[in-house]
């Protein structure tokens, strides 16, 4: 952890380096914490649109399938107070605090100590009956349980998750270079994307699941029963054109309750500028972008008229 800080992996995510080492210690984030309870909650959406033949429209907007419902914070850190709550009924009153994705806490190497999996090539959790399409939750606590023994990994020789990396964000196994991430790039970056990597993230406006889709292990992942999860506003297939015709008005209204909703409506323009000038000439896609080509934000603008210099050039 602390050497791939070291070495700006992190990209501009500042506060991995501000807490540091601390996301491995729990017992520093909550004092009198005894063991950390790690579970997973199961998100791929059965109805959900093939993400292969969406990934292959150029058109059409991919958006990480755990990113279709509602936002997932919310509803593990409900799940995860009941169970504290159940587990207060049984034996009185103790000491816990619930997070999900919420606090400095390295979840994948928590999860992996507490054998719910291992760490796949791509970083993410992996399992041998569920793949990786799951969140994470820990409820830390002043409870002292016992240990459960780590899992063996079973990626082997594999690469594919290496492979399918449309940006080669993943250097080597196990390691990531958050820079050059999909996910990181249209997610957490809120500058500009870098030019040479435009090109690369074709259509996918929101999160990247290439890696997670090329693992043979998610042949055996479960579809979420979490009604939360479900998809909402045809957000599955969207035509690349329909979302950028969006105003901050209907991206509020149709994304809130999201974790699309926390980019903001600039970062959300300015990915589906990528991902059109990404897209096959047409005249609509043009004078979609030409329309949004004095768009009072400098980023907008500055992708906007990337995207329109891609079709020039293939005109």
């Amino acid at each position: 952890m602390l050497d791939w800080l070291a070495r700006g992996c992190h990209g501009e995510m500042e506060y991995m380096q501000r807490h540091g080492a601390l996301r491995l210690r729990p017992r520093e984030l909550v004092p009198g914490t005894l063991a950390v309870i790690s579970l997973r909650m199961n998100y791929w959406p059965a109805e959900a649109a093939p993400a292969a033949a969406v990934l292959a429209d150029s058109g059409q907007a991919y958006i990480a399938r755990y990113a279709l419902g509602r936002d997932y914070h919310k509803v593990l850190r409900a799940r995860l107070q009941k169970l504290a709550t159940r587990i207060e009924q049984q034996i009185g009153p103790y000491g816990y605090r619930a997070f999900s994705d919420s606090a400095p806490l390295a979840e994948v190497a928590l999860a992996a100590q507490a054998g719910l999996g291992w760490r796949g090539k791509h970083t993410l959790l992996l399992t041998r009956d569920q793949g990786s399409l799951f969140f994470l939750g820990e409820l830390l606590c002043a409870l002292p349980l016992p240990a459960d023994p780590p899992l063996e990994a079973h990626c082997g020789r594999c690469t594919r998750c290496i492979d399918i990396c449309p940006t080669r964000a993943i250097v080597a196994p196990y390691q990531l270079d958050a820079r050059r991430c999909i996910s990181y790039l249209t997610i957490e970056l809120r500058g500009s994307i870098p030019g040479e990597l435009r090109p690369l993230i074709g259509n996918r406006v929101y999160g990247c699941d290439d890696c997670q889709l090329a693992c043979p292990w998610n042949r055996f992942a479960q579809v979420g029963a979490e009604a939360d999860f479900a998809v909402r506003h045809g957000l599955d297939a969207p035509s690349l054109l329909d979302l950028f015709a969006w105003s901050e008005e209907v991206f509020r209204q149709r994304l809130a309750g999201s974790p699309i909703y926390r980019i903001g409506y600039e970062c959300w323009l300015r990915n589906l500028a990528v991902g059109l000038g990404n897209a096959a000439t047409t005249p609509a896609v043009v004078a979609a972008l030409r329309a949004r080509a004095y768009h009072p934000s400098a980023l907008v603008r500055e992708h906007v008229v990337w995207a329109l210099a891609q079709h020039e050039q293939a005109g």
